[in-house]
């Protein structure tokens, strides 16, 4: 999110300059149609950018194209009737003021808040059951951001880094994919750190093995009362751990699995709701570039506002 709040930052400053050059020559004002076409493209592009946020934050590429079809065509419909009710001497001035002010405040505001969104902190609904009872759908929390340290853009390197990921640790990424055409392409995730770059994970009947030391968790919840079993004569270890970097793991594994050792630089993660997470058991290991923080505290709904541990 904080990406696009960088670009509607970029496209409301843009729009700033243009009306700075169009109050240079004062003649222009004169112009019902001209004014009036300056203002309802700005509330139609309004319109455009609320539509594409909305569905972003929805999550819901298919509302995309209607949300920003219609916003911005009702934006721009509404922006031409309006300066064409304001009939008054100074009207086309005084909106297109309004206008620019509007465009400054949103290139101003809306910068510094990709600007803590990417550095941070970070507001994350949870959208799946996969961390219950832990964290419930509906859940809005804060991610810490900076705690992992701020990646440099476009690199994997990261800036005052007060910590690295701990075994146990919640937290949140960007899901590792590069399929466009994969419905979790570009999606952040939220799951809890299990094995850390090194370690041996195995599971044996849904109990969690690292390092050969049965783990104990008390926040794990298990939807389903049967174990699937382990695959009779299954694969060599070389086999299995190269099918499940390359995210090749079937679903028939997932209360028997390994062992697999995790990569360098990446990290093994688990949802509390064991039967019911999509997580690193099926599609591979997490790369620490997809990190984005650590799940913080719950602020809403009021009755759950929490610390996350």
């Amino acid at each position: 999110m904080e990406e696009k709040l960088f670009w509607v930052a970029i496209v409301s400053g843009a729009w700033a300059l243009v009306l700075r050059g169009f109050f240079k020559k004062p003649e222009r004002l004169k112009s019902p149609v001209l004014t009036a076409m300056f203002h309802g493209l700005w509330w139609g592009v309004v319109g455009v950018l609320a539509g594409w946020l909305y569905s972003a934050y929805k999550e819901r590429p298919d509302l995309l194209p209607v949300l920003m079809s219609s916003l911005g065509a009702g934006g721009f419909a509404l922006g031409v009737l309006w300066r064409y009710l304001n009939r008054s001497e100074n009207a086309a001035e005084d909106i297109l003021r309004d206008d620019l002010e509007w465009a400054d405040t949103g290139f101003s505001s809306i910068l510094l808040a990709a600007f803590i969104m990417y550095c941070f902190v970070q507001a994350f609904k949870i959208p799946s059951v996969s961390m219950e009872k832990t964290l419930l759908v509906g859940d809005h929390l804060f991610v810490n951001k900076l705690i992992y340290g701020v990646r440099i853009p476009y690199t994997n390197k990261r800036l005052f880094k007060i910590r690295d990921v701990k075994a146990g640790d919640i937290v949140v990424f960007r899901f590792p994919t590069t399929d466009e055409s994969s419905p979790h392409y570009g999606k952040d995730f939220i799951k809890r750190a299990i094995g850390l770059p090194g370690d041996t994970v195995e599971i044996r009947n849904k109990t969690v093995f690292v390092n050969g030391k049965a783990l104990s968790e008390t926040y794990t919840n298990f939807a389903d009362d049967f174990v699937k079993p382990p695959i009779e004569n299954g694969p060599p270890q070389e086999i299995l751990q190269m099918a499940w970097e390359e995210g090749r793991i079937p679903e028939i594994l997932r209360d028997n699995f390994g062992p697999v050792v995790v990569p360098p630089g990446r990290y093994f993660v688990m949802g509390d709701n064991r039967d019911r997470s999509y997580d690193a058991r099926f599609w591979g290991p997490m790369p620490q570039r997809n990190l984005k923080g650590k799940a913080w505290f719950i602020y809403w709904p009021l009755n759950r506002i929490k610390i996350i541990r």
